[in-house]
């Protein structure tokens, strides 16, 4: 049978002096047979798949298998509709016989690999076991299961990942790093510098409302700005806090064999257990589109300079320090991310990195901040106001590193906060 939509019986030239009128009604039936059940429709779909799943080897065993099943099917069909099962099997010998003597050089013929089997099938009489309305069910239920489960599974474990707390996404193997002991205190000093710090042993914060505190634990030091933590009762920014956590020895000792990024994620995993106990904090990942700002190369081309090697005894401890809300910042031995995370925090939004540079980087940054303008301005710790006739941020940035803030929209990570409460004292 040639064809899909229009199929048509390709018929050899000679072979009906071959067979009687009883095995061409045979043969006929089995062809016919392939055109009701769209054997060919189904085949060129499961091409379609070894196409593009060519690398897995049951996808090319199924192949071989629904060949085998489509042909008994047919077999079977033949059989039902009155065929005498000697006439039929017969007819299969014959068309076989005329294979083999094709006199084409080209004409590999038939190979008989299973052909004793199926005139052994064709030949033993069996009761075929017809599929009621009820069978036909069950068999779609079975289908149906075998496709929905898997998916159903994955979409529920997917949910799961992403609506699960912040603090369950922190690797389970932080999860015996707890601080010892920690203290609430309301800070009534008024808007003013807010510091926050980790000591050797412990957490300090000071002046700090509770959103803040929050995105420092998730890392997301823009959150109280940009929109990051949201689903927060009113009151969490009304009151600042002065924070101080304390570990016992042995957890001290334990986070002083970690790597420094392991160290990290444990001393974030120990700060938002202390918000789950102390502020009773629970709440999930979601992602929003956001404005942001994506960092890229300005036309001129980068004026950023990559770090020289370092002696090794002082290699990873790069980094960069910034003195004062105008700078100078200045890096050494820093990713662009140190950068990246930077600017979110000052610019209150946040910045995708697009720049594609993934090397190490020393540079100087000099602005002058808009302070009216600016909620999170503090001055420099050298004591000189910023330079009024300096350039902004924007264009520092394009000025001297060589790099350019785009404004735009993405997705962003944000915290949904389901439940928080006012902390304890102690």
């Amino acid at each position: 049978i040639f064809g899909i939509a229009r199929p048509i019986l390709v018929w050899p030239e000679g072979i009906s002096e071959r067979l009687d009128d009883a095995h061409v009604e045979a043969i006929l039936a089995h062809e016919v047979g392939h055109v009701r059940r769209r054997d060919n429709l189904f085949a060129a779909l499961h091409m379609l798949v070894e196409a593009i799943f060519w690398f897995h080897p049951l996808v090319w065993f199924l192949g071989t298998r629904l060949v085998e099943e489509r042909e008994v099917a047919c077999d079977e069909e033949v059989l039902e509709l009155g065929s005498e099962r000697k006439i039929y099997a017969e007819s299969i010998l014959k068309i076989c016989e005329f294979c083999v003597g094709s006199p084409l050089a080209c004409v590999s013929g038939v190979t008989g690999a299973d052909l004793k089997r199926r005139i052994v099938r064709i030949m033993t009489p069996s009761a075929t076991r017809r599929l009621d309305f009820g069978k036909k069910f069950l068999l779609g239920v079975a289908a149906l299961a075998a496709i929905g489960v898997p998916v159903a599974f994955g979409l529920a474990y997917a949910t799961q990942k992403v609506s699960q707390s912040p603090a369950q996404n922190t690797s389970a193997s932080f999860a015996e790093f707890k601080y010892d002991v920690a203290s609430f205190k309301v800070n009534k000093s008024g808007p003013g510098r807010a510091m926050i710090s980790n000591t050797e042993d412990g957490l300090t914060a000071t002046n700090f409302n509770l959103k803040e505190l929050i995105g420092f634990a998730y890392g997301i030091a823009t959150a109280a700005q940009d929109g990051r933590i949201v689903g927060a009762p009113s009151w969490i920014t009304s009151e600042a806090y002065d924070l101080e956590a304390k570990m016992d020895g042995a957890t001290v000792e334990a986070l002083k064999k970690l790597s420094p990024d392991d160290r990290a994620l444990a001393r974030q995993h120990m700060f938002q257990q202390l918000l789950a106990d102390r502020c009773k904090l629970a709440a999930h990942w979601e992602t929003k589109e956001l404005p942001v700002y994506e960092l890229v190369i300005a036309k001129g081309g980068s004026k950023i300079q990559e770090s020289k090697p370092s002696d090794p005894a002082t290699a990873g401890r790069g980094g960069m320090g910034l003195r004062g809300r105008g700078g100078p910042l200045t890096a050494h031995e820093a990713p662009i991310s140190n950068l990246v995370g930077l600017l979110s925090m000052l610019l209150n939004r946040t910045v995708v990195d697009k720049t594609g540079l993934a090397g190490k980087y020393d540079f100087t940054l000099n602005w002058t901040p808009d302070e009216s303008n600016d909620p999170n301005f503090f001055p420099s710790s050298t004591g000189q106001p910023p330079d009024p006739a300096g350039p902004s941020i924007f264009a520092a940035l394009q000025e001297q590193l060589g790099l350019k803030l785009e404004a735009g929209k993405g997705p962003v990570q944000v915290i949904v906060i389901d439940h928080i409460e006012k902390p304890s004292g102690n």
